[in-house]
């Protein structure tokens, strides 16, 4: 099983070993990279196949059928029509950055992906601030989305552009702070040293995953929230919406650039999944010891997908919010929550020197407790904001 664990592993260091020894660093490095670049867009193609037909069975309809066997081809068609469509450039516009801005929005995605632990053996780069790196290379995508909107020198794309960084904003507080948790409970930003944390105890069964706590599970469901709301997805869509704003800060881009936003927006998907299932669900780690026979990177993309198909599953029940009911989703909410998180995983780590009866059943009650009412309350004051609205018309 060992073998099958460092199969990949094993494949680099053997074509590393075809090269002399002069570029041997420099072919590591490329054979590191080429996978990322390769896996993932080649996923993006497989879930926007999967996605289209998980929702037409959604919703009674057909998906994808026509090209390839049961339309599992219709993503190279896509792509090839992009590829070939023609390029159309406002007159008024900012070509240079009109030009760079998709491209501004992939490069800090595929780094992200660079300290991400896929498997056991399996780390492009292993820092000691892998976490910290993360948020700050994805702190780009607002910047791409602002180049976009404002390079196109359209009032729509403009305003577009504005909606979605005061969302991505917004939501992207929450994300760190439902992360920092983690961090205060592991005591390392290295994304291996959290993985590596959650693994059963020496003779025990049960992995000791994040999410199996009180404030890991309220984490990880406050981490998917605003993961959702930073990807762009249903229901936190608005800023491309059709009812909105046209397409948003994309209303002046066509052919290929276009398709390189959603590759970006997908990519990060994955990026913010994949740091999930890291922070959470024990990266790699099985639930359980027995299955640890399983590779460890098997485990890590059965997670990947199960996440993909929550996302998916999401999109065709939920409707798309207000964009009041967003912003007041985002303040009233889910950053006052992350906040009483953080003092009840404060509250759980010290609460491990307690010496009295039932201790573990204490600690798990008073800190469900706590989240429970924190989470009742914040929900009746934010009512009032996402009750339905009354139309009323002339009679």
């Amino acid at each position: 099983m060992d073998s099958l664990e460092r199969l990949f592993v094993n494949i680099k260091a053997w074509l590393v070993g075809l090269f002399p020894e002069g570029i041997q660093p420099l072919v590591s490095i490329i054979l590191s990279i080429t996978p990322i670049l390769v896996v993932f867009p080649l996923l993006f193609g497989i879930t926007t196949i999967l996605e289209r037909k998980g929702l037409g069975r959604m919703q009674n309809r057909l998906g994808p059928n026509r090209v390839g066997p049961a339309g599992f081809f219709q993503f190279v068609a896509d792509g090839l029509k992009m590829l070939t469509k023609e390029d159309i450039v406002p007159r008024a516009a900012d070509r240079v950055v009109h030009f760079i801005a998709p491209i501004v929005l992939l490069v800090p995605v595929f780094l992200a992906f660079s300290v991400l632990p896929f498997g056991k053996y399996m780390v492009p780069l292993d820092i000691d601030g892998g976490l910290l790196f993360f948020f700050a290379v994805g702190a780009a995508t607002e910047l791409s989305v602002f180049m976009a909107g404002w390079s196109s020198r359209n009032k729509y794309s403009m305003l577009g552009a504005m909606r979605a960084i005061a969302q991505m904003i917004s939501y992207e507080l929450p994300l760190v702070l439902s992360s920092l948790t983690v961090v205060m409970m592991v005591g390392s930003l290295s994304l291996v040293q959290i993985v590596s944390a959650q693994a059963p105890a020496a003779g025990g069964w049960l992995a000791h995953w994040h999410a199996f706590t009180p404030w890991g599970f309220a984490g990880f469901l406050l981490f998917l929230v605003a993961a959702t709301a930073e990807s762009n997805r249903t229901p936190f869509d608005i800023p491309e919406a059709e009812s909105e704003i046209i397409a948003g800060y994309l209303v002046e881009y066509s052919g290929f650039k276009y398709a390189l936003f959603f590759l970006g927006e997908y990519l990060g998907l994955f990026a913010v999944s994949a740091l999930g299932i890291t922070l959470f669900l024990g990266g790699w780690q099985p639930p359980f010891a027995f299955l640890s026979v399983v590779p460890s990177w098997i485990w890590f993309f059965l997670k990947l997908l199960a996440l993909i198909f929550l996302f998916i599953w999401i999109r065709g029940t939920l409707p798309r919010l207000r964009t009041d009911q967003l912003m007041a989703f985002a303040w009233k909410f889910m950053l006052p929550m992350t906040l009483i998180n953080i003092v009840v995983a404060g509250l759980w780590r010290h609460s491990r020197a307690w010496q009295l009866p039932l201790a573990t059943a204490l600690r798990w009650f008073i800190c469900a407790l706590i989240l429970v009412g924190a989470y009742y309350l914040f929900a009746r004051a934010l009512e009032p904001r996402l009750a339905k609205r009354t139309y009323r018309y002339a009679d």
